[in-house]
């Protein structure tokens, strides 16, 4: 079997890849989709590093010999999946690995986000350190407040056992069905998603993004959150309407957000959500650690070296 790498994967996956004698390519530059359909027509599986791009019925159909797809990621909301059932395609992504490093980010930006620590920054390198600092600088604390969650696995888990343990935060959360098992870790409490817009001091968002999510936090949902609420996203860019997120922290309808994820992205540097004093954003490093990236690496190549192998993958987004 061939196997075509977008870009080479961390040293202790191409190292996996070469020790189980896995014939594999690197492409030669950055591909379009056009570009990527074209070459990876002679080739029985794909590793896509990094590589933006459509995995659907129109790749499926051109690429007739790729059966299975391994993504450097735990989000897949590039992968059309009822056209890769349908073309009988494998996708294996890297989930659990990165939790505890984007749930790490996620506190980071909820803390940064209650004391406006970005723009308190961007005080000093203007040279205006003063020694009284004004209300309109005040931040806000998190102890005894409540966490809302909004899709709670892996990496919401996480994020719940922090906050808990440093803030002693209630912790309530919205999925699309309740979740027992995952509830009794956190002592968590399943809500409607009007409750968890209402009552959440913080809101974190670490669900997948789909057709029900798009957009899903646009105006009419910010308006009914409170006016001292902190909103955080490390999941994906699209599930908040930008503009509208804008506008509610602009005219202090919510009170900051911190963001891991844009859209788009990457974010233009004159964005003028940058503007902002009430507004913490970082570019997309959830899982941006060695140690994380490594364990990405490994469970991707080993996803690849199990389908050559024995024509099954480890861990399947279906």
């Amino acid at each position: 079997m061939k196997v075509l790498l977008t870009k080479p994967l961390l040293p202790v996956g191409m190292e996996i890849l070469k020790q189980n004698n896995i014939n594999f390519t690197i492409a030669p530059s950055e591909l379009n989709k056009i570009e990527l359909i074209d070459f990876c027509k002679d080739y029985d599986a794909l590793i896509n590093v990094g590589h933006v791009i459509d995995f659907d019925k129109d790749f499926f159909s051109a690429c007739p010999l790729t059966k299975m797809i391994a993504l450097f990621s735990v989000g897949f909301d590039q992968v059309n999946v009822n056209d890769a059932k349908e073309f009988g395609i494998k996708i294996s992504n890297t989930p659990d690995v990165l939790s505890k490093a984007t749930s790490d980010i996620a506190f980071l930006l909820m803390l940064s986000a209650s004391r406006k620590a970005f723009s308190q920054y961007d005080r000093i390198k203007q040279n205006d350190w003063e020694n009284l600092i004004p209300e309109r600088d005040f931040g806000i604390e998190l102890y005894n407040k409540k966490l809302g969650i909004f899709g709670l696995g892996r990496i919401g888990i996480e994020m719940a056992k922090k906050c808990k343990a440093a803030f002693d935060m209630e912790i309530i959360y919205h999925n699309r069905q309740p979740k027992p098992e995952l509830e009794k870790e956190v002592d968590a409490k399943y809500v409607s998603f009007e409750e968890l817009i209402q009552d959440s001091d913080v809101l974190s968002i670490h669900s997948s993004l789909n057709d029900s999510t798009k957009g899903l936090f646009n105006k009419d949902v910010l308006n009914k959150m409170k006016s001292n609420a902190i909103l955080v996203n490390t999941a994906r860019g699209p599930i908040i309407n930008q503009e509208d997120l804008y506008h509610s922290l602009k005219e202090n309808k919510i009170f900051a957000a911190g963001l891991d994820v844009t859209d788009p992205e990457p974010m233009q540097a004159d964005d003028k959500l940058l503007s902002l004093p009430n507004v913490c954003i970082l570019p997309h490093i959830g899982s941006a650690t060695f140690e994380t990236r490594n364990k990405m690496a490994e469970l991707c190549a080993k996803n690849i070296v199990e389908y050559v192998q024995k024509g099954e993958i480890i861990t399947p987004i279906f």
